[in-house]
């Protein structure tokens, strides 16, 4: 049985409880992050707790925990779960005052509600998926208009992960005014040659921790990056294409709504810097 953490305490999974009027409940009023675990240490931690950071900032949201305890607390976890690979999931929300309103409760006298817990995922590093390479459908993107907020307001990217199961695939890229603005899950990239394009970083994509690491790492490796928008028919045009995500890492794309990518294989690019992001995330790992 897992070990979690709520509101400042460490127990057994199934005794935690959060209250029926917390607002992360009944008005999707929280946030969230998830960090990755790989040889049992935490991958890009700071750059997950300055982005939840800038997402309580920009719903006028207290942070219960300061980081370097927030930092501990995913350690504890990881230690007593005992997780080699695997994942983190943090969740604040706005709390609860005992009852529902539209209006915020006053934050002088509501606490915010905190939730960490584990997932064990052996062969993260080692995805089979990733050397199959996914599959991905399009959608339109019907999301509110402030996807850099990281917010629990996932149902319709979950609606997205079923349409593309139920079509036979992976994942779904939403589109938006013809432009491809990101996966359910994950940031969207194409390449052309030695040139990575992905989206610029505006309200309308989330700005991806997965993905300023990457897009880093590339530039070292003397590849070209080119921020900007880019459509359906482009991607399907494209010599390869991939995914970023916490969870996924890099994630090749070798299919967009029945169109081969390439050979129809994992590209080179994407293979490469899949490689390179997990050896250096391992060194820098804490």
């Amino acid at each position: 049985m897992r070990t979690v953490y709520v509101n400042g305490q460490f127990m057994p999974e199934n005794e935690a409880t959060v209250s029926i009027f917390d607002r992360g409940f009944l008005m999707a009023d929280g946030v969230y992050e998830v960090t990755s675990v790989l040889g049992g240490k935490l991958i890009d931690f700071d750059g997950h707790a300055v982005r939840l950071a800038r997402s309580l900032g920009e719903l006028d949201m207290r942070n219960p925990i300061a980081k370097e305890d927030l930092l501990e607390v995913h350690r504890e976890l990881v230690r007593l779960n005992e997780i080699d690979e695997g994942l983190i999931y943090l969740q604040i929300t706005r709390g609860s005052d005992g009852d529902r309103d539209f209006a915020f409760p006053d934050p002088e006298t509501t606490e915010p509600t905190i939730v960490l817990f584990t997932q064990n995922k052996p062969g993260m590093a080692d995805s089979p998926a990733a050397k199959r390479g996914a599959k991905i459908i399009s959608i339109e993107d019907i999301r509110w208009g402030r996807r850099d907020i990281k917010t629990v307001q996932l149902l319709y990217p979950s609606m997205g992960k079923m349409m593309a199961k139920k079509a036979g695939c992976d994942d779904a890229w939403m589109v938006e005014d013809g432009m491809v603005t990101e996966g359910t899950s994950n940031n969207a990239y194409i390449v052309k040659g030695n040139k990575i394009i992905t989206r610029h970083l505006g309200t309308e994509i989330l700005h991806g921790i997965t993905r300023v690491a990457v897009l880093r790492l590339a530039r070292e490796a003397q590849m070209e990056v080119e921020e900007r928008s880019f459509s359906i028919e482009e991607a399907q045009e494209a010599d390869e294409a991939f995914t970023t995500s916490a969870s996924a890492f890099v994630m090749p794309v070798v299919e967009i709504d029945g169109v081969a990518l390439g050979e129809g294989v994992p590209g080179r690019v994407a293979m490469r810097l899949r490689e390179i992001y997990i050896d250096e995330m391992r060194k820098a790992a804490v």
